[in-house]
């Protein structure tokens, strides 16, 4: 297995129930290092440049704002096939169909609210660890 990099965010939802904590815990628990963090709280500017892969979908102006509902962790993972290691972790889009033990079958309140984003794929992941931490090396 490759040693990747992938963008993790503990979305609005997952911190105003303080739960940072124990997803960041299962993150390091499952192998994973966390080689950078930061809470914020994202601009409509940003949220929208962040999720404008998905500007064309029904879905992207509730997106926006609620990632822009309150303060976000973003964090940079690092680890063997960290990408699918993460997306595995959080579980499914739809807390319903997560399965149990997941991230957001834990901590997810619906498939809009659903804890955590993660990176899709080696591209993805590149793009967005540069948006939010153009500095890391």
């Amino acid at each position: 297995m490759t040693l990747q990099r992938t963008l993790s965010i503990i979305k609005p939802d997952a911190v105003k129930k303080n739960v940072i904590g124990q997803i960041l815990s299962r993150f390091e628990g499952a192998g994973l290092r966390i080689v950078a963090t930061k809470m914020m709280t994202l601009s409509r500017q940003e949220a929208g440049e962040f999720y404008a892969v998905h500007q064309s979908r029904p879905f992207f102006g509730e997106l926006v704002d609620y990632m822009t509902t309150g303060p976000v962790v973003v964090s940079v993972l690092e680890g063997a096939d960290a990408i699918n290691l993460n997306r595995k972790l959080m579980g499914a889009t739809d807390p319903k169909k997560a399965e149990a033990g997941t991230i957001r079958a834990d901590f997810a309140d619906s498939i809009s609210a659903n804890a955590v984003h993660g990176s899709d794929g080696p591209e993805t992941a590149k793009t967005e660890v540069a948006f939010f931490f153009p500095n890391l090396k």
